[in-house]
């Protein structure tokens, strides 16, 4: 069986994502830290062929996107760095940052793909074509026995 690009780099992701919440689960009880919530926002850039059919293209200018904290930040920085191989993250840290994931996954054209295509808002700017993703996580409060 062979596995292909997109299927590692999914797979890097999603175990990289879960690293990162552990960690942050784990180290999370520091008093120093007073963020109950954060959310990283990836982008990079895919070939205008990778764009699945039923993925809806927002234009850069939209601007329920740059209504979203990170988000032009993260694109920029996509592209900047001609991110076709790895993700180009954004953190954001403050309370509620986990809305900024409800934002990119509900009032955006979120595409949720199931044959291997990146999940993602696709993101027209300029001539190329960035995906866009969140995951959020929040620091939970010591057990009080």
């Amino acid at each position: 069986m062979m596995i292909r690009g997109k299927d590692m780099a999914l797979s890097v992701l999603a175990v990289g994502a879960a690293a990162v919440a552990g960690y942050v689960l784990r180290s999370g009880h520091r008093a120093d830290c007073s963020s109950r919530s954060k959310a990283d926002l990836g982008a990079r850039i895919v070939g205008h062929d990778d764009v699945p059919d039923g993925a809806t293209i927002v234009d850069s200018t939209s601007r329920r996107l740059s209504d979203i904290p990170g988000v032009r930040r993260a694109i920029d920085r996509a592209v900047r760095n001609d991110a076709y191989d790895e993700w180009e993250h954004v953190t954001i840290e403050h309370d509620g940052a986990w809305s900024v994931v409800d934002s990119i996954r509900g009032s955006l054209p979120y595409y949720d793909g199931d044959r291997g295509e990146y999940n993602g808002v696709y993101v027209h700017y300029n001539d190329r074509i960035v995906v866009l993703d969140a995951i959020g996580w929040a620091r939970l409060e010591e057990p009080l026995h």
